[in-house]
C-alpha cells in the first residue's frame, strides 16, 4: 500500500562519490572530489552480480575521527556517474533497522502493526533475539541484497556469483520464529528493500522446494506473518514508498 510519510532524515546529508572497486569483503574505494578513499562496505555478502567499477554511490561521514574508515557506503546506483538524477538502492543492512523504527514509531506503518510508540528493540523470545517487539508482535527484518530485483543496465559490468541460498536461510528464521511464539504472541518477519522492490516471494524451484512449501504453511499456521516494505533513499533521507503483506504470495495462494 502506498503512504504519505514523514521521512527519516539524516543528520548530515550524505556525500556523493564513485566506487571504483571493492577490495574485499569490507572495504570500498571510493572516489570523491578526485580523491580515492578507503570507506566501510556495510554487507559483507554479495550485492547481485554487480562488479563494482565505476559504481556511483552516497556516502555517510562518522563523527569518531579514531575510525580507520571515516566513510560508510550507504546506497549505490546502477546509473551512469554523469547522470543528474539517480535512483539509489541502500545496501546499509544495519540502517535498515533505523528506518524500520522510525516508520513504525511514527504510525506509518499502522496496517502492519498498531501502537508503534510503544517499540522495543533487540528482544529475547526463545533462543532468538528479535529486531522488535510491538505489543505483543515480534518483528524481525531481513534486507536481501544478494539478489537485486533491478533491471541492470548495460553499461553495468556483472560476474555470475555462487548459488542464490538466501531464500532457504529465509525460510529456516521464519520457522525459527514460529517455534518461539507463546500462545498469544504474533510474528513477523519484514523483507526490507531500500529502493522499490517488486514483490518478494523468493524461489520455490530446486531440490527443496517441496520442504520450503510445508515449513512456510507450518509457521503461518503457527501465526507467523510475511511483510515487505519498500523504503527511497536519498542524499537527505529515506521515504517510505510502499508496504504490504506477502503471506499468501510465500504460500503460492
Amino acid at each position: 500500500m502506498d503512504t504519505d510519510n514523514n521521512p527519516f532524515i539524516f543528520e548530515t546529508p550524505l556525500i556523493e562519490g564513485v566506487i571504483s572497486r571493492r577490495r574485499n569483503r569490507f572495504i570500498m574505494e571510493v572516489e570523491v572530489d578526485g580523491v580515492v578513499i578507503d570507506c566501510h562496505c556495510p554487507t559483507t555478502g554479495r550485492i547481485g552480480d554487480i562488479v563494482f567499477r565505476d559504481i556511483p554511490c552516497l556516502l555517510s561521514k562518522s563523527n569518531n575521527l579514531s575510525r580507520k574508515t571515516l566513510y560508510t557506503v550507504e546506497a549505490i546506483s546502477v546509473d551512469l556517474p554523469s547522470d543528474a538524477n539517480k535512483s539509489w538502492i541502500g545496501i546499509n543492512q544495519n540502517a535498515a533497522n533505523r528506518y524500520v523504527e522510525h516508520f513504525i514509531k511514527s504510525g506509518q506503518l499502522s496496517n502492519m502493526v498498531r501502537n508503534g510508540g510503544a517499540i522495543q528493540r533487540e528482544q529475547k523470545i526463545g533462543n532468538s533475539t528479535l529486531d522488535f517487539l510491538v505489543g505483543n508482535t515480534y518483528i524481525e527484518v531481513k534486507t536481501p541484497l544478494t539478489r537485486l530485483q533491478i533491471e541492470v543496465k548495460e553499461h553495468i559490468e556483472t560476474k555470475k556469483g555462487s548459488s542464490f541460498t538466501s531464500f532457504e536461510r529465509f525460510v529456516k528464521h521464519v520457522g525459527e520464529l514460529a517455534h518461539s511464539l507463546n500462545a498469544n504472541d504474533k510474528a513477523i518477519l519484514l523483507v526490507c528493500f531500500i529502493y522499490d522492490s517488486p514483490k518478494y516471494i523468493g524461489s520455490t524451484q530446486g531440490k527443496h522446494s517441496s520442504y520450503i512449501r510445508n515449513s512456510v504453511q507450518l509457521s503461518i499456521n503457527q501465526g507467523v506473518e510475511v511483510w515487505q516494505v519498500n523504503f527511497e533513499i536519498t542524499p537527505t533521507g529515506v521515504n517510505l514508498v510502499r508496504y504490504f503483506e506477502t503471506t499468501q504470495d510465500m504460500l503460492g495462494g
